[in-house]
């Protein structure tokens, strides 16, 4: 009869158990994700329990001699990774003891157990033995450390060649990379704004590393509380790296614990956890993500190293009401009257510390877009962006999101063309993965007329935000060069995507209308007039629909109500001549066209070029001169 196979040895110790066979760690039976060199030192200060593992001799274990790897970092992320999986800490440890500038000592009583050994059957519910013949005590201790020394060569032999063998493939490689949200653990659910804050700033950081793909924040906070596991996260978003972790507020501290996994093989590549005074967040968000582009051995140019390190401290509650700005400008952006409660957390981020240079850039955006939404006059807009983007840039001349929307700002309100583009290739130069200047700058690509580079522009959005944001930026792109098939496939998209964005249905309301199918069309501009109670643009395309197929008594009485509306609120005037150039009233139209130019207005640098709604009146002389004198880039 032959032997039985020797028992898989396991460690036991607290309520968990380290199978050192299988590499796995458990918790009362359930398996905890521990994995890579933070399991294998783990490993090794079980096996010298009670005794001090110095430095040295983790590095030889851990690291062969011809490994290059930042030692002191490495080793002390690894420890940080297993206190958070075992719920240790430095301060009042349970099990892992740090001797300072020496080593370490598991603390905790470790026992030995046998696990049974495969292929033998359980079902007497004895463990697998080892058959020992019996021999005179003497024999058997000489004959028990012949084979204890042979046992020990024998794996030590195995734990080294295995160790070299990883050490070769440690790093997978990196090249596109997640932020999941971070985990609230302050204990109070008004946090979450700070939680999602930070992780959008992380998303920031990293967003300028070069030769890093992030994705974007639009894309992954629609993971926020999955339990979609980390390989499928990774497939849907199509990235090497995630990144996930934890944000603890108390008072006037902050505390972020982060881990970087190859997402593929669910592997973990590193953890670390930081803490800072409130006013040194910006500090902190730094290391995190210079500490996660070593990691993913990130080649930054000088210039981004200096990005990431040129920071200076922020008063706390200007920080606080910053988050706050952030918040209602990403997360509230659909809801009423949220452009404002942005506006006024960031004046109120200024007036607490007039050279926070982020603040003023959050400001000079919720001024466009309040422009942009009929909330705010195009010249006030225009004054106060300004001003603000001018005294960001004046603080930090590196924020990709102040060039990003100083570049909308000669664009749309300045006309100033080549300014805009040498804004927006400034912003991606400094931010290569800042989504909001791939989708602005694609979009006057397509304004343009520059086709290729347009389409080269959306793919990279592709790439970086797979959520509506990239959906509408490519809707709008596919408008401003006239190709109306692609708008429809890329607002159905959107639409999917995110059912209640009114302007994903104004979209694709263009893209029926672009190919013939005028009820469609009409089917969607009403649904966007509904979502975004009462949009002008959305109205003066239902009526030009109207107009489209004989519906001439509707349209007029929409035009009337347009007009009536103008007495007392604000009303496009190049908004009116689409309605009277849909009605076949050109001298009209030409009348509101002409006011649309002299007060600058925001709808022509946007449609004129583009607009189906005025194809009839382009072979007239009037409209030829009117283009003349807007100058568009050729």
């Amino acid at each position: 009869m032959s032997a039985p196979a020797p028992a898989a040895r396991v460690l036991r110790f607290d309520t968990f158990e380290l199978d050192l066979r299988s590499g796995e760690l458990h918790k009362r039976g359930v398996k905890l994700r521990l994995q890579g060199q933070p399991l294998q030192l783990l490993a090794i200060l079980l096996q010298s329990a009670g005794n001090l593992v110095t430095r040295e001799e983790l590095s030889s274990q851990l690291w062969p001699a011809d490994t290059f790897v930042d030692f002191d970092h490495s080793l002390h992320n690894a420890v940080g990774r297993i206190r958070e999986v075992l719920g240790d800490s430095a301060e009042i440890p349970r099990y892992i003891e740090t001797l300072p500038r020496r080593g370490y000592r598991f603390i905790a009583p470790v026992e030995e157990i046998e696990a049974e050994a495969p292929g033998i059957s359980a079902g007497n519910g004895n463990k697998a033995r080892v058959a020992v013949a019996v021999a005179p005590p003497t024999m058997r201790r000489a004959a028990l450390v012949v084979i204890l020394c042979s046992c020990v060569a024998i794996g030590l032999a195995v734990w080294l060649a295995w160790q070299y063998s990883y050490a070769k493939s440690a790093v997978p490689s990196i090249r596109s990379i997640a932020v999941l949200p971070m985990q609230n653990l302050s204990g109070d659910a008004a946090q979450e704004y700070f939680a999602d804050g930070m992780t959008d700033e992380l998303i920031t950081d990293l967003a300028k590393v070069g030769g890093l793909r992030v994705i974007s924040r639009t894309s992954v906070m629609r993971y926020k509380g999955t339990k979609k596991g980390l390989p499928e996260i990774a497939r849907e978003l199509n990235v090497d790296g995630i990144v996930e972790g934890s944000v603890m507020r108390s008072g006037e501290r902050v505390r972020i614990t982060a881990q970087l996994l190859h997402a593929p093989t669910d592997r973990h590549l590193w953890a670390d956890s930081y803490e800072r005074d409130l006013g040194d967040v910006l500090r902190l968000q730094n290391e995190v993500a210079q500490a996660i582009a070593r990691q993913v051995r990130a080649q930054l140019t000088p210039q981004q190293q200096a990005q990431l390190r040129s920071v200076r401290p922020v008063n706390p509650e200007a920080y606080d009401n910053y988050l706050r700005g952030r918040f209602y400008w990403t997360t509230e952006f659909t809801k009423p009257d949220s452009l404002k409660k942005a506006q006024r957390h960031f004046e109120e981020s200024i007036q607490k510390d007039p050279d926070f240079a982020l603040a003023y850039a959050g400001l000079a955006d919720t001024y466009v877009y309040l422009a942009f939404s009929g909330q705010l006059s195009r010249d006030r807009a225009y004054r106060s962006a300004k001003q603000a983007l001018g005294k960001a840039l004046e603080l930090d001349d590196t924020i990709g999101e102040a060039h990003d929307t100083l570049g909308v700002l000669n664009w749309r309100f300045d006309w100033d063309w080549d300014a805009a583009e040498r804004e927006f290739n400034r912003a991606i130069a400094l931010a290569p993965s800042y989504s909001c200047a791939h989708e602005d700058r694609a979009i006057y690509l397509g304004f343009t007329g520059r086709r290729a580079e347009a389409l080269a522009e959306i793919t990279k959005i592709n790439q970086l935000d797979a959520g509506p944001s990239s959906a509408l930026a490519e809707s709008a792109a596919y408008y401003e060069l006239r190709d109306y098939p692609s708008v429809i496939e890329a607002s159905r998209r959107g639409v999917l995507s995110d059912p209640n964005d009114w302007s994903q249905h104004y979209f694709l309301g263009v893209g029926y209308e672009g190919t013939g199918k005028l009820l469609e069309a009409i089917s969607e501009y009403q649904k966007a007039i509904e979502m975004s109670n009462g949009n002008q643009d959305a109205t003066a395309s239902l009526t030009h629909a109207f107009a489209g197929i004989g519906r001439r008594a509707e349209a007029e009485k929409i035009l009337r109500g347009l007009e009536q509306k103008s007495k007392s609120a604000y009303v496009s005037p190049y908004i009116i001549a689409t309605v009277y150039a849909g009605l076949g009233e050109k001298d009209k139209a030409f009348v509101f066209l002409e006011k649309a130019y002299q007060e600058r207005s925001l709808d022509i640098s946007w449609h004129l070029k583009a607009d189906l709604r005025l194809d009839n009146l382009r072979s007239d002389p009037r409209f030829q001169d009117l283009a003349r004198r807007v100058g568009y880039p050729q």
